[in-house]
């Protein structure tokens, strides 16, 4: 688990066919005193995730912490079948102790979101609950894994293709699925099959509220993972840092791939 405000080296693993660089970074922002983010890098696992806890009073910063932890003791697995459901179990694990933890506490909720990322041979997995996001930007383009469960999404997902987006949006984008949140959770997952030089993004909405896609398609294409971190925390605090921010940037480079494969010359 990261600390706050900590910028990790970028660090290459070879667990199967696929080397594995990574750095995160995590800034409270401008305006909250405290970061209730929480970030996992473990490229020798081919584990990551992005935590934005919610509840105030330190509550937020128990929770997304309680779920890195909780992710980042899952065994070592022998596919990526085996690693969704032991991500899936951890989770909802996760989820009893933060419902137990708030009856004791007499509190309404202490939640969080969470967006992981697991690896295994050249698959690769995504789970969520909220609205941290992973993004993957592949031959220069990005694209969004992840579908935010908030009230914003639900309204864009029911509104004519052709209506101004403008004219539904909810005065607040509110979640609607968090850990914590409810005694029975919901996880969505996607699964990717990963190609040499993909790169992914895991970030809390303190950066993706505040950075157009646009913008973090840009500071991926390079596929420097320090660099990138680093250049996304100092875009959204550019423009105001309301909100703690988060980013997590994994490569991925196929070691078989053709492209990586010295040429012999011909004689």
């Amino acid at each position: 688990m990261q600390s706050p405000a900590s910028l990790t080296p970028s660090v290459s693993i070879e667990p199967g066919p696929i080397r594995w660089t990574s750095a995160s970074r995590s800034h409270p922002g401008m305006v909250r005193e405290v970061n209730e983010d929480a970030c996992l890098e473990l490229p020798e696992r081919a584990l990551w995730a992005v935590a934005d806890g919610m509840g105030g009073h330190a509550l937020g910063e128990f929770a997304s912490r309680l779920v890195i932890r909780s992710l980042a003791d899952l065994p070592a697995p022998q596919s990526l079948a085996q690693y969704i459901d032991d991500a899936h179990e951890c989770l909802q694990g996760a989820n009893r102790r933060l419902r137990s933890e708030a009856a004791q506490r007499d509190v309404p909720i202490i939640g969080t979101t969470i967006a992981a990322l697991l690896g295994s041979g050249r698959h690769a997995a995504c789970l969520w609950v909220g609205d941290s996001r992973v993004y993957l930007c592949r031959a220069g383009r990005l694209r969004q894994l992840t579908r935010d469960h908030s009230q914003i999404e639900a309204v864009r997902s029911r509104r004519p293709a052709n209506s101004d987006d403008t004219l539904h949006r909810p005065p607040a984008n509110l979640i609607t699925r968090a850990l914590g949140a409810e005694d029975t959770l919901e996880i969505d997952r996607a699964t990717v099959e990963v190609v040499d030089g993909d790169v992914f993004l895991l970030c809390s909405d303190g950066l993706s509220n505040e950075v157009s896609e646009l913008a973090i398609e840009q500071a991926l294409l390079p596929g420097n993972c320090r660099q990138a971190a680093q250049t996304l925390i100092d875009l959204a605090l550019q423009q105001g840092g309301h909100d703690n921010i988060t980013a997590v940037v994994v490569r991925a480079e196929d070691l078989c791939s053709p492209d990586r494969t010295a040429m012999l010359p011909v004689m």
